[in-house]
């Protein structure tokens, strides 16, 4: 009986990943395509990002884009890693612990949810999408499976949302990947390895054209912030479950 209760517990987490990897992928269907307010909302956060310092996307953009390797190898990282590393950890988190699987994996799919509420009511254009940006997935194509700055097959590239830029949910799961990693072990290096994909991530998306800094800095929060809140609530439940139960009130009447 216990075996086949995990298999349908298994069967329940594949079923619920799926369906939100698939929202994910194709909220393009739900989102507004008009390009002209995810421009300007482009433009709004280079205007910030420039006041802040921190407009490094056109500088890396150009290198990357300058040496086909580098292309190649960024573009095979995005349409890569963000999937089967995220994929990886939960899996490993299934078998190692149920309760830790099961917190780590309801922060996950609260960023998500956050995250594609924003896709779909704020639209933001990714710097490929504005002049002097060049489209890294595009130009080394003819070396993977994908198509325009897409991490999925260039047929299918037409049915994703590429107005999805803010926040940065490539940027944002490999925080989580991060944070989850130091559920499962306690070794350095393997704890170094996820808060290296943190940063290649990081690097990577902005390489690309794909996101603005601000987007990455936006994904981490809302992971972050799912995280703490999961966290927290996880907490109180427990607390709440080893409470002692009142003690029942005595009789203060006395016998005749």
């Amino acid at each position: 009986m216990s075996d086949m209760v995990q298999t349908w517990r298994g069967i329940r987490e594949l079923v619920l990943l799926g369906a939100l990897w698939s929202i994910y992928s194709l909220s393009r269907l739900l989102a507004s395509a008009e390009l002209q307010p995810a421009t300007e909302r482009a433009k709004a956060l280079l205007h910030w990002e420039k006041f802040a310092g921190i407009d490094i996307e056109l500088s890396l953009n150009r290198f990357t884009a300058g040496y086909q390797w580098l292309a190649t190898g960024a573009s095979y990282y995005y349409a890569t890693a963000h999937y089967i590393v995220t994929a990886a950890v939960l899996i490993v988190l299934w078998f190692s612990d149920q309760q830790q699987h099961r917190r780590a994996r309801n922060a996950l799919v609260l960023a998500t949810v956050a995250a594609l509420t924003a896709y779909i009511t704020l639209p933001t254009a990714p710097p490929r999408f504005l002049p002097g940006y060049a489209d890294v997935l595009a130009l080394s194509a003819d070396q993977g499976w994908w198509g325009r700055g897409e991490s999925l097959p260039g047929g299918l590239g037409r049915m994703t949302n590429e107005l999805a830029a803010m926040p940065s949910m490539h940027a944002g799961w490999a925080l989580w990947v991060a944070l989850a990693v130091h559920l499962l072990t306690t070794s350095r290096l393997l704890r170094g390895l996820g808060w290296a994909h943190v940063l290649l991530t990081a690097v990577v998306v902005v390489a690309t054209g794909n996101h603005w800094v601000l987007d990455v800095l936006i994904g981490w929060l809302l992971v972050g912030a799912a995280w703490v809140l999961v966290a927290r609530l996880s907490r109180e439940r427990r607390a709440s479950s080893a409470a002692p139960l009142p003690e029942p009130l005595k009789s203060t009447t006395t016998a005749p």
